[in-house]
């Protein structure tokens, strides 16, 4: 697109309400950043001047007050710096900031809540496109929908809902972006009831590479919204979500119950112990298991967290399988309100802490899985590691792999190994080689990938296997919408 083009554009969306120039980013300023080829470029005076004319959000740049804090990420691994970030007001912002990007050709990353595993929410030396201030949600209750805006969390988005008296099927963790988690698949503790987050995502509001605004739906634009539906960010900045709510009782069932990692039965026994009773377990219940060490008593442990969404007369029934599995250490199961069971009421993760992860998806919870799970945590102990297998399985399965992008359909869990530390500290190295030898071992028995758990350094092939035999057509909708590949730092698809 040739300079005079964006200006154009950006005369277009420029409003008597504008601010008369963006906050921070000084008149007169050039700027050195990174274009889409890895080249360094400069934005002259005149170039920042048609991006500040339309943009009513906030422009940042190193040493600009409230740069340290927008370019910092969830995940403290990743010690971002990027050039220029541009915090959105408004679609239309983001509309201004893409045409701009695609214009220079810059590289370029889109942050939601910034809770990227991989780091890819932000970038060094490029341009980040932020909509972590667009956070409204509303809830239309006659029509049982909810309309988000792409920065808002998940937590905030569970308490608007049970409010009203519902719920949509979101992750696990509060203070994860809803626009990531969605546009990835979306497994939460609903989903073995009402599929992913995804099944229940009834329409979105995107900016394409070419500075579009589409309204992607069944109606309008559904092969954009069918790409859109588990191929990750690689189509465009979503600005907003319509979700289908689900009634929901003001009082669910659910928790952890925790088990000694050592006691009888052995880790091998409640590993195998679940895996039968997931394997006849009503769509209703939910459980996950983890493979970890207590934070506070450095115990290693085997933890099962539960959510029964089904009647609260039946939960204690439904449940009984898992108790009877060993003497837990600790049974925190009971009814709770669907915002608890989230840790919605929770505070925000401490900062400063860090995370490796490896993951896919795995079709049957197998004796050889298990012993490959055990035999390396019992020889490689640590204080820092986990090793998660998330249910999928009911509602999720029941739609088909070529009915959304998102392929693995079939996978009876969510693998992931992971391991953590604190910022500042030594504890990278360490951590990062014991997941990838975890994985070392786990990864024979997977099969596909989940496109949230996608890590920066994964091998091309595994990108690919996200997508399975969808691959194709996401490749083709890519050269569509994006033929340049502006939005690269995902989980990538390359344009056919």
């Amino acid at each position: 697109m040739k300079r005079r083009t964006f200006v154009t554009r950006g005369l277009a969306v420029l409003t008597a309400a504008a601010l008369p120039g963006a906050r921070l980013l000084a008149a007169g300023t050039a700027i050195d950043i990174l274009g889409l080829d890895g080249r360094q470029l400069t934005l002259k005076p005149a170039d920042l001047d048609d991006l500040r004319a339309g943009f009513k959000g906030e422009l940042l740049t190193a040493g600009d007050g409230g740069y340290d804090g927008a370019r910092r990420l969830w995940n403290a691994a990743f010690d971002r710096h990027p050039a220029l970030i541009a915090r959105c007001a408004s679609a239309a912002d983001v509309q201004h900031a893409v045409s701009f990007a695609s214009a220079h050709a810059l590289l370029t990353a889109v942050r939601g809540g910034g809770h990227s595993l991989s780091g890819q929410s932000g970038c060094d030396k490029g341009l980040v496109i932020d909509v972590s201030q667009m956070r409204e949600v509303r809830i239309d209750k006659a029509a049982r929908q909810a309309h988000v805006q792409a920065g808002s969390l998940l937590g905030a988005v569970d308490k608007a809902a049970q409010a009203a008296g519902m719920a949509t099927v979101l992750g696990t963790v509060n203070d994860t972006g809803v626009a990531g988690l969605t546009l990835g698949g979306g497994q939460g503790r609903l989903s073995r009831k009402r599929g992913l987050t995804i099944d229940n995502l009834l329409a979105l509001e995107v900016v394409t590479a070419d500075g579009r605004a589409l309204r992607a739906s069944a109606a309008d634009n559904p092969d954009l919204y069918w790409a859109l539906r588990g191929g990750g960010g690689n189509f465009g900045v979503v600005t907003a979500f319509t979700y289908r709510l689900h009634p929901i009782t003001p009082q669910l069932y659910g928790g952890t119950l925790t088990y000694a990692y050592q006691d009888a039965p052995t880790a091998r026994g409640l590993l195998r112990g679940y895996a039968e009773i997931m394997g006849h377990a009503p769509d209703e219940l939910g459980a996950d298991v983890a493979l970890a060490v207590d934070r506070e008593t450095q115990q290693r442990i085997v933890e099962f967290d539960v959510c029964y969404c089904g009647p609260l007369a039946d939960a204690e029934r439904v449940v009984a399988p898992l108790r009877k599995l060993g003497k837990p250490l600790k049974d925190a199961l009971g009814q709770a309100p669907y915002t608890k069971l989230q840790g919605s009421d929770d505070p925000p993760a401490p900062p400063g802490i860090a995370a490796y992860v490896k993951g896919g998806l795995v079709y049957g919870l197998t004796p050889a899985l298990i012993d490959a799970a055990i035999d390396y945590i019992e020889a490689h102990p640590a204080h820092n590691f986990e090793i998660e297998f998330g249910a999928n399985g009911g509602a999720v399965a029941r739609v088909a792999p070529t009915a959304t992008a998102y392929f693995g359909r079939g996978a009876s869990h969510t693998m992931l190994a992971f391991a953590f530390w604190k910022v500042p500290g030594d504890g990278a190295e360490a951590s990062t080689a014991w997941v990838r030898g975890a994985w070392k071992e786990l990864e024979p028995h997977s099969r596909g990938n989940y496109v949230n758990l996608a890590s920066a350094d994964d091998r091309e092939t595994r990108v690919h296997e996200a997508y399975g035999d969808n691959y194709a057509r996401l490749a083709s909708l890519k050269k569509r919408y994006d033929p340049a590949n502006l939005f690269h730092l995902n989980a990538n698809i390359k344009p056919a």
